[in-house]
């Protein structure tokens, strides 16, 4: 029993100590967050996107209860 305790106890500090995201990682994921924010924006600011999004509001103000 005292066996199974204390190789559970490494187990446990060995996960323990790799909790977190790694400098590479964070420049990885930021550098990802951009490119869908860029993506994101071509697609809201392209034509016919923005034609869909002035009609609906347009639709949605002049609306009659």
């Amino acid at each position: 029993m005292r066996k199974i305790m204390r190789w559970a106890r490494a187990v446990a500090s060995k996960v323990r100590a790799d909790t977190g995201m790694t400098t590479s990682e964070y420049a990885v994921g930021t550098i990802a967050a951009c490119a869908f924010a860029a993506v994101l924006y071509k697609v809201v600011t392209s034509p016919v996107v923005m034609a869909q999004l002035q009609s609906l509001l347009k639709g949605a103000l002049d609306a009659k209860s």
